[in-house]
């Protein structure tokens, strides 16, 4: 009787072929002979060993994002700080310089504020809407920039133009950092980046049941560095969050323009309501960076709005318990509409001057507006400002 244990031989045959991805879940992968192997690992042949070196489901997922960016041989890794992990510290190195835009995301925040510092690689921070605090903060030594095109959540407009000039002229690398953005808005490796990186976690793949980021270079040689480094520390993308991401990202575009076009109903109005201090949308006349919005995101505002209540935290709190269907959740990019209030999730580790410095008080709140009915969107959003309002009473 012939063992169950025996390995199957492959797949069965067939003259046809699957309309989706399957999903590959498998760690090791058989060779024929050594001589094989060895093939494979020289890049003579394809194929796949071990599914931290690569797999299936993230190559086809990788070449996607590719194709949305203008990359080529982007790499898949499991979450979006590690991508950034991946460039700051597979491209860097003791006795190096790394600036970065004074509103990154948090955790890339902590990472140059904590951990580049004790391996020996000093940071700076700029305010990456005034090209001249970019340009004085670099030194001989500087090795990259660091920027999101749209800052989180205050929502301002990187100088993405000048930065780029600026770095090429002075050798270093512009590394962009596009998950707010997205190639729908923007896409920087045509306007000079040397690196872009995503969380595809957010808008990509859209559903919140993912977590994986993607990054690519222009040079091949600084995209084997990045992708050596994520090998080496094992920041593997799961292949079922992948094959999960490729779903999503079918709808991306659809579920872009949906988001963008509701973002900017909301934020008209939710304008000149009483209880609200101030929206902030890059497309609204308002913005301070209306002008480099139309150039860099060819007038395009995106699914992200912003807005300040009167008064502090417990008006915050009343509006988040009374904006009934609207997730308050540190996230963005699901199908849903979610909520954010900064003070008390993204930027918490910030003191409370800090956060001032930057336009975050307490009644701050940032919105990643999903795919609902703008009206009944708003209708929640009219019950959390009646709370609010009834509470000054």
């Amino acid at each position: 009787m012939k063992s169950t244990l025996m390995r199957p031989g492959g797949l069965p045959a067939s003259s046809s072929t699957p309309v989706v991805t399957p999903l590959m879940p498998s760690v090791v992968y058989a060779s024929d002979t050594p001589d094989a192997l060895d093939a494979q690992y020289a890049g003579q042949a394809p194929g796949y060993t071990y599914a931290r070196e690569g797999h299936p489901n993230a190559d086809v997922l990788a070449r996607r994002i590719d194709a949305l960016e203008g990359a080529e041989d982007g790499w898949i890794v499991g979450s979006g700080m590690a991508a950034v992990a991946a460039v700051l510290l597979g491209l860097t190195k003791a006795g190096d310089h790394v600036v970065g835009g004074d509103q990154l995301y948090g955790r890339s925040l902590r990472l140059m504020a904590e951990d580049l510092p004790r391996l020996g690689i000093s940071t700076s921070l700029a305010d990456v809407t005034d090209l001249a605090s970019v340009e004085a903060a670099l030194r001989p030594e500087t090795r990259l920039v660091l920027i999101e095109v749209v800052s989180n959540p205050t929502l301002r407009i990187a100088d993405l133009d000048g930065i780029a000039a600026l770095c090429k002229a002075r050798g270093v690398l512009l590394v962009v950092d596009n998950t707010f953005t997205t190639p729908r808005g923007v896409r920087p490796f045509d306007r000079g980046a040397d690196v872009v990186l995503h969380s595809v976690t957010k808008l990509l793949a859209g559903h919140s049941d993912v977590t994986l980021g993607w990054v690519a270079a222009k040079d091949p040689a600084l995209m084997e560095k990045m992708r050596i480094f994520a090998v080496t520390t094992g920041l593997t993308p799961s292949p079922f969050d992948c094959w999960l991401a490729e779903r999503g990202l079918a709808s991306f575009e659809l579920r872009h323009e949906r988001a963008q076009d509701t973002a900017r109903r909301l934020a008209d109005l939710l304008a000149g309501q009483a209880g609200i201090k101030r929206v902030i949308y890059p497309t609204r006349d308002d913005h301070p960076d209306r002008a480099r919005a139309q150039s860099v995101l060819r007038g395009r505002g995106g699914n992200m709005m912003s807005f300040e209540l009167d008064g502090g935290r417990a008006e915050a709190n009343a509006f988040a318990a009374a904006c009934a269907g609207v997730a308050f959740a540190p996230t963005l990019g699901d199908v849903g509409t979610t909520l954010s209030h900064p003070a008390s999730s993204s930027h918490r580790a910030l003191s409370a001057q800090a956060r001032e410095a930057v336009g975050i008080s307490e009644g701050f709140f940032r919105v990643s507006v999903g795919l609902e009915d703008p009206e009944a969107l708003m209708a929640s959003f009219d019950a959390g400002l009646a709370a609010v309002r009834a509470g000054a009473q």
